[in-house]
């Protein structure tokens, strides 16, 4: 009982970090660091990436009529429009798949530590406030997710790549590398939404694979576990997205920004006195 207590708690966690470009490893990391679960290392390490699905359902159904290219609703040109999108989203995570997979158990073993995340959260919160800073009075050149070409697509999707090092945030990477590649804070922010998808799921099948590969297994108690730490993902998740669209519409990420170098600094500090 007391593991899903603990399993809610990072659901929440997951909810609240997963979209916000303040990274969802780096917190969960920081947060298992304090409350650690009476499971197995294997299915602790798998359960982080699971509870993903949550998040992402949260996305799939937010935006399910403007994803869905199969609809009668709309009209053949605007399934076609959908199915471009979609493809795009896929060229946008070609670079994590070509850079990510080979390197994914390495990074599990050796980056997953408080000293990388809190160098990654200083690091890209400090470049948050320099771009933001440097594009202030620049008008965006993309500001409908139409305009994004395969190119750009892919440029964005390199950004994305970065975020396999724990602490550097894939929202956050992505929305800052397509901010710098010209896009509106909006339309970063939505295509980092739809990136989310195809990575996402593609990590967390990847984590369950490699779980039962290893001869591991769960019985109920794990399932609840997992069940809870998904419907509190989802349900956090769904009310984070609705808030940071409005946000994003009336501000800048630099709050994000100095919110990452404070947390960065206090987990070096805490690390230094402990």
């Amino acid at each position: 009982m007391l593991d899903i207590f603990k399993a809610i708690i990072i659901g929440i966690v997951e909810g609240l970090t997963e979209f916000l470009p303040i990274s969802s490893t780096g917190h969960i990391d920081l947060v298992n660091s304090v409350i650690k679960m009476n499971q197995s290392a294997a299915f602790t390490a798998m359960f982080e990436y699971v509870i993903q699905f949550g998040a992402i359902l949260a996305v799939i159904l937010l935006y399910f009529n403007k994803l869905n290219p199969l609809t009668t609703k709309k009209t053949p040109q605007e399934r076609s429009d959908t199915w471009v999108l979609w493809f795009k989203v896929l060229v946008a995570c070609l670079p994590s798949i070509v850079i990510g997979l080979p390197l994914n158990s390495w990074m599990d073993e050796h980056l997953h530590t408080p000293v990388v995340v809190a160098s990654m959260l200083i690091l890209y919160g400090i470049l948050f406030i320099i771009i933001e800073n440097h594009f202030k009075n620049t008008p965006a050149k993309v500001t409908g997710l139409g305009q994004i070409s395969y190119r750009l697509a892919f440029f964005i999707g390199i950004f994305q790549a970065l975020s396999i090092i724990p602490g550097t945030s894939r929202s956050g990477a992505t929305i800052l590398g397509a901010i710098i590649l010209g896009a509106s804070r909006f339309v970063a922010t939505e295509f980092s939404f739809f990136m989310a998808i195809p990575t996402m799921v593609g990590v967390s099948l990847l984590k369950i694979w490699k779980f039962f590969r290893e001869g591991n297994s769960f019985g109920s108690e794990q399932v609840l576990i997992l069940a809870a730490g998904m419907i509190v993902s989802f349900i956090v998740a769904w009310a984070t997205i609705k808030w940071l669209l409005k946000f994003v519409q009336t501000h800048d990420f630099k709050p994000f920004g100095w919110y990452r170098i404070a947390l960065g600094i206090i987990v070096l500090l805490v690390m230094f006195f402990h």
